[in-house]
């Protein structure tokens, strides 16, 4: 397995890239904006293909590099249900998986520190972002945060895992960079409660600045989706009505390019051919399903997904392919639902 542990001086963020092997499909959680460059040279040395980035909440003390790293890689983005960004590409909730190649994570659902909090589990490790920290745990005091809910989440759920189990926070203000479950079950001085209410006083009492790039940073990561209006996606943009009219006419493939587990919980428009968004080079390479559809019945490719993201670059990745006429599903099957466009 790869793994990389990244480090943004300025703001203390960890950054953490995933693959299983060299040469293969690459995750990557908690990415920094200013530091886009430098993930991308690691990438290409590792010879790996990001495939999602991972947000483990809306940060407060940088700004995200999911829009960068989709824009600059066509990856999808990934963040968990309760969050309130404009669009990222896949929202999870407590209990799903994010996989790619070789890598599943467990998503866990944590608020406290902000009402989107989530950790994700691999294996003998968990993410926590801001949730559990290295002798600490994040603040509670803004962005619907909440310490009632911190301790539940800390409690109930994070030190239930293993004792054995890596704690990979994505702060820390002290040059730790692992630690255990175990370890903080002891040492940490806030988990040295005796109640909601012993942990509730303690967060209330931290009266701490706000970080210095809220102002800048919290707007900034609400605001995270694709332009799907943009000159050169609009033409090629249906709209829920006009999609189900090119349907019904039987000229056209429609392709669902959400995960199995996205089919599983939210359902599939009926007939589509299921092609997940991560293998998508492969499929739309001479030989490949997409391309031999289109090139050997002449019917356009209709891509959609959950929200519209992975689409419209589905739609770019087609031209490339010379497959000049495929269109998308604008606001996937979330605008597709709230039309009353049927589903199986």
């Amino acid at each position: 397995m790869i793994f990389r542990q990244l480090f943004d001086t300025t703001s203390s963020t960890y950054t953490y890239l995933i693959a299983s092997r060299k040469g293969g499909e690459a995750l990557i959680i908690d990415p920094v904006l200013e530091r886009v460059d430098r993930y991308i040279k690691l990438l290409d040395e590792l010879d790996l293909r990001l495939i999602k980035a991972i947000d483990t909440h809306v940060h407060a003390d940088h700004v995200t590099g999911l829009a960068e790293l989709r824009d600059r890689t066509r990856c999808i983005t990934v963040m968990g249900e309760m969050s309130g960004v404009d669009v990222v590409s896949m929202r999870v909730a407590d209990g799903e998986k994010v996989e790619i190649e070789g890598v599943g994570l467990d998503t866990i659902y944590t608020p406290g520190h902000t009402s989107d909090s989530y950790s994700f589990m691999m294996n003998d490790r968990v993410f926590t972002g801001d949730t559990l920290l290295i002798r600490g745990t994040g603040r509670t005091d803004f962005q619907n945060g909440n310490p009632v809910d911190q301790y539940h989440s800390l409690f109930d759920r994070l030190l239930k895992l293993p004792e054995e189990t890596l704690v990979y926070p994505a702060h820390d203000y002290k040059g730790d960079t692992v630690s255990t479950i175990g370890e903080e079950k002891a040492f940490n001085p806030r988990l040295q409660v005796g109640s909601v209410d012993e942990y509730v006083d303690i967060m209330n009492s931290l009266n701490l600045p706000n970080p210095k790039m809220m102002d800048v940073a919290v707007p900034a990561n609400l605001h995270v989706g694709l332009k799907q209006d943009r000159a050169e996606l609009k033409a090629r943009s249906l709209g829920c009505d006009d999609a189900l009219t090119l349907l019904q006419g039987g000229d056209c493939v429609l392709v669902d390019l959400r995960d199995k587990s996205e089919r599983e919980r939210h359902g599939q428009i009926p007939g589509a051919v299921h092609a997940p968004y991560g293998s998508l080079p492969d499929h739309l390479s001479p030989g490949g399903l997409l391309y031999e559809l289109a090139n050997s019945t002449g019917k356009q490719l209709v891509f959609y997904c959950a929200f519209g993201e992975r689409s419209a670059m589905a739609v770019e990745a087609a031209d490339e392919a010379g497959l000049s006429s495929a269109c998308h599903i604008k606001g996937g099957l979330d605008a597709w639902k709230r039309a009353s466009g049927p589903i199986a």
